[in-house]
């Protein structure tokens, strides 16, 4: 599998991504075929291997598109504009809200299971998600605008702790099915937790 293979794209890439996506989530990763995919699209096989040239390159730009509107969502120019406790608000309810949607927990649970069978689509998730986030944060609270009222030294040491209290243990309990309270009440408790306990950390004396 060689998910760096570079895609064309056509009038019809977006509908099958759409197509893709709905199949992944409802059948998952194993259970979902080209060919039902090609059905849920609208479009013929040949046209799907057009624009790619396996179910894992498929689904890696699924991924990659969902992550992209994720980042925009979240790191918008208005947004980032905000006073800085405002804007750590509305990233870490952004990111909870994405990283606690079906097709979150869908895709963490298909990458975790087949990334001892191909190593390329755990790397491939990571670098479109995790880390893009990651670098996105951290790029933030680098920035001048930040520093006039946090004091940050590691800015990727940093993002990595904001994740992590957004995290919490919801996501754990809903990927164990122990729990699947993920209520906007809930959300906003923790994102509101989060920039709390993040500004004690690092706000400037």
């Amino acid at each position: 599998m060689n998910i760096s293979i570079p895609l064309k794209k056509g009038r019809k890439y977006d509908q099958v991504i759409a197509g893709a996506r709905e199949v992944f989530l409802r059948e998952g990763f194993e259970g979902a075929s080209v060919d039902q995919i090609a059905r849920d699209a609208g479009v013929s096989k040949a046209t799907l291997y057009s624009y790619f040239p396996d179910k894992q390159a498929l689904f890696m730009a699924v991924l990659t598109s969902q992550c992209q509107m994720q980042s925009e969502q979240a790191m918008g120019i208005e947004i980032l504009q905000r006073p800085v406790p405002e804007a750590l608000y509305s990233i870490a309810q952004s990111f909870l809200t994405f990283l606690m949607s079906d097709f979150s927990i869908q895709v963490f649970r298909v990458c975790v299971a087949e990334s001892t069978r191909f190593p390329e689509l755990g790397r491939a998730f990571y670098d479109s998600g995790p880390k893009q986030v990651l670098d996105q944060i951290a790029a933030y609270l680098g920035s001048e605008k930040v520093a006039q009222e946090l004091k940050i030294d590691d800015p990727y040491m940093a993002a990595d702790q904001f994740l992590q209290l957004c995290r919490a243990d919801m996501l754990l309990r809903r990927i164990l099915n122990v729990d699947t309270d993920d209520s906007p009440e809930k959300m906003d408790r923790i994102a509101r937790e989060t920039v709390a306990t993040f500004l004690a950390r690092y706000r400037r004396a």
